[in-house]
């Protein structure tokens, strides 16, 4: 069977040879593995091999539908790939399997499907994860946007790890791997709906490597989370509620690029709430701040490492922010959606 179509038909949904067609040439010949290759209906992943990883088994599912599709520093492939590895990560967890499923738009073109697939496979391999398993589905024009994409993931978390939001402590240091908001910014712009000409670049990348190093520095890092939506302030509010602590961050402390920056004070946006797909925020004990930090900055992903805040034992369940005017103000949860279809 050959692909020859060079837009996606209904037949492709069908289950018969068009459908088989399609999958054997845009899914499975880039994604081929050993536990892919036997086309069953599900993968059988050896108990063994996870349980030489650690005691635990880690889950997670997530969907993508994003506006536009490819955007600066990635796309909706690179997107599916790196959130359900770094929703692994942020456990603790050593990513290892990954599933793929994709509904499709009726006249959708094979040719954007197959770099999808190709950014996919490229960021996977930079994981270290494989795509093992996965479904396809075909709806009529006007059905769905162009195309969706729901990747589930497994993964091990070592003896000894045990990361949650409701672990942080008054004295406990707030650090966050680089500068915020880009993937935000980088959408705004890519959907070239304002008169804006900004050099910005989605942060989309996969954190996995990071997060070992740092626990390796520390096993007894407090919490980590990945801020997408609803950002920085959001992740934030969650930690102190979990925790029934208080959070005091610094503005002048926190990492932002110039451009971004700039877009948000042209647009009226505030950068603790705009999205990010390849930043995490960990709550780490005192005397190992410094240490995870240096570990941080030693990683690619973790270069522009800054320390941004302190867990306080006053005002449970509340951020609050030390402007650089001297003043300070409260930084609520994201209430409503502020940037739409971002991840």
């Amino acid at each position: 069977m050959t692909l020859r179509d060079t837009h996606v038909n209904m037949g492709h949904g069908g289950g018969g040879q068009a459908m088989h067609a399609l999958i054997a040439e845009v899914f499975a010949t880039p994604f081929d593995n050993p536990l892919l290759a036997t086309m069953e209906d599900q993968a059988r992943v050896p108990l063994s091999e996870l349980a030489a990883h650690g005691d635990r088994l880690a889950f997670c599912t997530d969907s993508y539908v994003v506006d536009p599709l490819f955007f600066p520093g990635g796309d909706i492939g690179t997107l599916a790939v790196c959130g359900t590895v770094n929703d692994l990560a942020m456990g603790g967890a050593r990513p290892l399997y990954l599933s793929c499923a994709v509904i499709l738009e009726e006249g959708f073109p094979v040719e954007t499907l197959r770099r999808i697939v190709a950014s996919m496979r490229r960021v996977a391999a930079e994981a270290g994860v494989q795509i093992v398993t996965g479904d396809t589905k075909v709806v009529g024009r006007g059905a769905a946007d162009k195309i969706f994409i729901n990747t589930a993931g497994i993964g091990v978390i070592p003896v000894g790890i045990a990361l949650s939001a409701r672990k942080a402590r008054p004295g406990d240091r707030v650090i966050i791997n680089g500068p915020i908001g880009d993937h935000g910014a980088a959408i705004l712009v890519a959907r070239q709906q304002l008169a804006l000409e900004a050099d910005i670049r989605s942060d989309c990348q996969p954190l996995a490597g990071l997060v070992a190093a740092m626990l390796a520095t520390c096993p007894a890092i407090r919490c980590l989370r990945d801020p997408t939506r609803g950002g920085v302030a959001t992740v934030l509010n969650e930690f102190a509620a979990a925790s029934g602590v208080g959070i005091r961050i610094d503005e002048d402390a926190l990492p932002l690029r110039e451009p971004v920056r700039g877009a948000c004070e042209i647009l009226g946006l505030d950068p603790l709430y705009l999205a990010n797909e390849g930043k995490l925020l960990a709550v780490v004990p005192p005397d190992a701040a410094d240490a995870v930090l240096a570990a941080m900055r030693a990683h690619p992903a973790g270069a522009d490492a800054a320390i941004i805040g302190t867990v306080s034992d006053q005002a449970a369940g509340t951020v609050i922010l030390q402007t650089g005017f001297g003043g300070e103000r409260v930084v609520d949860m994201l209430v409503g959606e502020q940037l739409p279809r971002i991840c």
